[in-house]
């Protein structure tokens, strides 16, 4: 394959559309819808296809989501070193209603298919999930104020309220909404770890995240404060359920992401601002497989 030159060209095209189709975090809010799914006591509504079938819905949701996101933001990907290289701005791929006609056929499947083999509720979360990332982030909040990423974190907390409504139709309980409460929280210190480490770019877009509106060292502290309000809420599913397991992928990850922000706001550098980053990547994992090995332990 590599000798006729078939391997290399595959290769950068499954590259570029899972990087168009934003995958990496797709693929962790299926676990997030997964996660939610798996914390509900009882678990009798929803069949194990189904919830499958739910975690591609949403992972297919996100991904459309994501497509969107940068479609919308061939402009700003331009100015910006990280996001120069996207298909949309390079040209790889045709800015035009072909893709819009894609990405919306891709929601639209996803969610006819959550509400035909699953219920409506859940189909109506994943809906709002794709719709606050691509439209309430991306169109109306990320380029008029610095709180888009907190209003816009809602869309996390939608994965995990469908996958508890797969399981129980009509209902949010307890459980299912703490967790939630805990993936908006976790949005804000998440993102403006990256926003701090790449300021400029996110100056030269004209783009006013957090640390281009106040500076990296007042952004910096509101990550660790961010980050205290988390880990503090990441104990509250247990008080509606969740046992040992759960409490040692929160207390291990609210470790790692509280030393790391705490770096972070000593020293407000790109380093540190990427180490906070990838340790609330470590974290949120940590929550997300306490949960499922929680449920896996009570059977």
């Amino acid at each position: 394959m590599s000798e006729d030159g078939h391997a290399g060209p595959m290769r950068d095209q499954v590259r570029l559309f899972f990087d168009l189709f934003k995958l990496r975090i797709g693929f962790a809010i299926g676990l997030t819808a997964l996660a939610g799914a798996l914390a509900v006591p009882g678990r009798q509504a929803a069949g194990a296809w189904q919830i499958a079938l739910l975690v591609a819905c949403v992972i297919a949701a996100s991904a459309s989501a994501g497509a969107f996101n940068q479609y919308v933001e061939r402009d700003l990907d331009a100015r910006m070193g990280r996001t120069r290289h996207r298909a949309f701005v390079t040209g790889r791929l045709t800015h035009g209603p072909f893709w819009l006609g894609v990405i919306g056929l891709m929601l639209a499947l996803a969610v006819c298919a959550t509400a035909v083999a699953v219920n409506p509720v859940a189909a109506l979360f994943v809906f709002l999930g794709a719709f606050f990332y691509g439209v309430v982030y991306t169109v109306v909040l990320k380029r008029r104020t610095w709180m888009n990423i907190v209003i816009g974190g809602l869309a996390g907390s939608f994965a995990v309220l469908a996958g508890a409504t797969s399981v129980a139709p009509g209902e949010v309980g307890p459980v299912a909404a703490s967790l939630a409460w805990v993936l908006f929280l976790w949005t804000p210190p998440h993102f403006w770890s990256l926003a701090i480490a790449y300021h400029d770019d996110y100056r030269a877009a004209g783009v006013p995240m957090l640390p281009v509106v106040v500076g990296d060292a007042r952004a910096a502290r509101a990550v660790l404060a961010g980050t205290v309000v988390l880990v503090f809420s990441s104990f509250l599913p247990l008080a509606f359920g969740l046992g040992p397991l759960y409490a040692a992928g929160a207390i291990a990850g609210g470790f790692l992401f509280l030393r790391a922000a705490a770096r972070l706001a000593r020293d407000p550098s790109r380093a540190t601002a990427m180490r906070s980053f990838h340790a609330s990547l470590a974290q949120l994992s940590l929550l997300l497989i306490g949960v499922i090995a929680d449920a896996a332990w009570r059977g």
